[in-house]
């Protein structure tokens, strides 16, 4: 990635979404296995996934290049002695960790395979990198364009990559009910900027519970985001 990409985390959207903790605990739940003892969270915004991941026994380093999230991410932490904060790329941290997180930040960077292999070179042998990214690229709508995402995504890009020294161990959707909630959305709304609080209420305190069952009786062949667990061996 160049130094010259930025990587956009308008507040507004952070803070809408920073009351969804169905959906992180659900997240959380679904790729907990894969969290090692030190751990890098690219992109981190405000916290939120954070908070819900965060263990006293885990070495946490968060990176964030905003610089409001920044203050906001600082201001959080600041008791937290296993947590370090940093304003860098990811290529210009000189360290390995158990495992990389990318929770809805692949999106927001233009060179994403670039940045797949320089996360990769940052896992220790047999660490995970961890993906969450928006599928369906027929789905880019104008809300994506003024949140700074470059682009959604498909299965088929992330079967595709070069896998050598490295292994694909999950590849799913997920939140089946909060894709048919946003492509609703995009139909009806079609100029809207950004959801409203009661939007992301409804959709985190009533349909992420629905998508846990939906989710699981369809196999997680649908939904709304494509969870990526890929292993250094």
């Amino acid at each position: 990635m160049n130094t010259n990409d930025k990587l956009d985390y308008p507040g507004k959207e952070l803070e809408i979404f920073d009351k969804a903790t169905f959906w992180r605990s659900y997240l959380f739940k679904k790729i907990e296995k894969f969290l090692g003892k030190e751990v890098l969270e690219v992109g981190a915004g405000i916290g939120s996934f954070t908070k819900t991941y965060y263990s006293k026994n885990k070495i946490i380093k968060l990176t964030e290049l905003d610089a409001n999230s920044l203050k906001i991410l600082r201001s959080r932490f600041k008791d937290y002695d296993n947590i370090s904060i940093e304003e860098k790329f990811t290529k210009n941290i000189n360290q390995k960790f158990d495992s990389i997180l990318y929770i809805s930040v692949l999106e927001h960077i233009k060179n994403d395979t670039e940045e797949i292999e320089v996360a990769i070179s940052k896992l220790k042998k047999n660490g995970h990198l961890i993906v969450c990214v928006p599928a369906h690229n027929y789905m880019y709508s104008k809300f994506d364009k003024e949140i700074g995402h470059y682009r959604r995504y498909n299965k088929k890009f992330f079967e595709e990559l070069n896998l050598s020294s490295r292994k694909l161990k999950e590849c799913y959707m997920l939140d089946i009910s909060g894709w048919l909630m946003y492509f609703l959305n995009k139909l009806v709304f079609k100029n809207e900027e950004y959801p409203s609080k009661f939007k992301v209420m409804i959709w985190d305190k009533l349909f992420v519970p629905i998508s846990i069952i939906l989710d699981f009786i369809t196999n997680y062949k649908f939904g709304k985001n494509i969870i990526v667990v890929i292993q250094k061996i």
